[in-house]
């Protein structure tokens, strides 16, 4: 499941961008999609704290209070690994939105057939991410892990310990 976000101040722009990212996900029957949407950053990170995060981050950078570059790097501070996906009125945050490693950066008004590009690669990079993995040989053979569900890896003395969200794997080895 493919959770996405999109915050705006704007109630017309904010209706707008969740209009086009449900004709997105409507165009694409393969991604099973769910979208949010959220009036200010703030909201959209106390909602985060109740389900640990989103995929993707469609946000405006122009807000009150706290704008999307400050938003974007909350996320970041929490942990949220997801591709953030900037929308704006100016070209004068570009710079700011490489600090909080953003996905990409789009001008308003937001074309509807350059905004499927950029979604189209923003979960195709997620995707890769997901199912990125290792092969540990264990003593009961070789296991696959998936990256993302590594928590943490330490070394116990002569094999290494692999902290997973769904348990612990020790390797024979420390390679």
């Amino acid at each position: 499941m493919l959770r996405i976000a999109v915050c705006d101040d704007e109630e017309k722009q904010l209706n707008e961008m969740a209009a086009m990212l449900e004709a997105y996900l409507q165009a694409r029957p393969g991604i099973n999609g769910q979208m949010e949407a959220f009036h200010s950053g703030g909201a959209m990170l106390a909602r985060i704290e109740e389900l640990s995060g989103f995929d993707l981050y469609v946000l405006d950078i122009l807000m009150p209070e706290l704008s999307g570059i400050e938003t974007g790097r909350r996320l970041r501070a929490l942990g949220c690994g997801g591709e953030i996906v900037y929308f704006t009125s100016s070209n004068d945050f570009a710079a700011d939105s490489y600090d909080v490693q953003a996905f990409f950066y789009l001008l308003k008004p937001v074309e509807k057939s350059k905004l499927f590009q950029v979604l189209d690669r923003a979960i195709e990079k997620l995707n890769r991410r997901r199912n990125s993995a290792i092969v540990v040989n264990t003593v009961d053979g070789s296991r696959r892990i998936l990256l993302e569900h590594i928590r943490y890896v330490e070394r116990v003395g002569r094999y290494m310990r692999y902290y997973c969200t769904d348990g612990t794997v020790d390797s024979q080895t420390i390679r």
